[in-house]
């Protein structure tokens, strides 16, 4: 069996930035431990896997260790496929997904996500996490998949080395570190060791999180974000009722097929 492959830059403003994510096109669903040994074998942060549907496309995505229920930069990668790899004659995409419909749509140059926000709540940051980060934050949340810590300055975001051995121990999927950026709204990195992901380049569904976040805080609905990875990433975020929309720039990488 034959499979075509690409890989695609999300959120980035040229090659070799913002987040590498693979993409496999499907007529229908391979079983889940073949989708798991491709994503494996790939290696990267996010393989996304997707079929048509009478909506649109069905869509799912795998780390190297496990599949999540939804991934900002892979579904960007996934539309870039569809838009210019394919040529899909329309504007939008929408996807079926373990997280409900999703929403890609072409504004001008970006494309934009539309996923649904995250609900935060206040909670003592953990000392497991604390110690792993070596920052004590100003203020820790939780959503529904990560937590959330809030640190003063771009400096301490940008200067932190994590124990990721010991963050892999939290109870979360991922975790979240943002503070109030110099040149743009807000910065953030993301942590994700307990399923593979030491450090996520640029990650959509933090993103979820972060934008309700930072419109309570700032009292605005309209952000330009980045993430302080060594790749590094750039967002515009906008927070509309219970959603939010994520834009960013994709480039193809690579074409090519697996043979299985």
């Amino acid at each position: 069996m034959e499979l075509p492959f690409f890989q695609v830059d999300a959120f980035a403003e040229k090659l070799f930035k913002g987040n590498p994510a693979a993409v496999v096109p499907l007529e229908n669903w391979l079983d889940d431990e073949l989708m798991q040994a491709i994503a494996m074998e790939n290696n990267l942060s996010e393989t996304a896997f997707f079929v048509p549907s009478k909506l649109g496309f069905e869509i799912r995505w795998f780390t190297p260790k496990s599949e999540v229920k939804l991934c900002g930069h892979a579904t960007l990668a996934t539309a870039h496929v569809i838009f210019e790899e394919a040529n899909y004659p329309k504007d939008e995409i929408t996807f079926g997904s373990k997280s409900g419909l999703l929403q890609v749509k072409k504004t001008g140059n970006l494309l934009q996500l539309n996923f649904p926000a995250d609900k935060l709540s206040p909670v003592d940051a953990p000392n497991q996490i604390i110690k792993a980060l070596g920052k004590l934050p100003e203020a820790c949340f939780k959503g529904k998949t990560d937590y959330l810590l809030l640190y003063q300055t771009e400096k301490e975001i940008r200067e932190m080395n994590p124990n990721f051995s010991a963050l892999a121990k939290a109870d979360a999927r991922g975790i979240i570190v943002t503070a109030p950026g110099e040149q743009v709204d807000f910065v953030s990195r993301f942590f994700a060791p307990k399923v593979g992901i030491n450090e996520d380049p640029v990650t959509g569904s933090a993103h979820t999180s972060l934008t309700p976040f930072w419109a309570k805080r700032l009292g605005k609905t309209e952000f330009k974000a980045y993430q302080l990875s060594q790749r590094g990433g750039e967002l515009i975020c906008t927070l509309q009722d219970d959603r939010v929309l994520i834009a960013g720039k994709t480039k193809t990488y690579l074409r090519g097929e697996i043979f299985i």
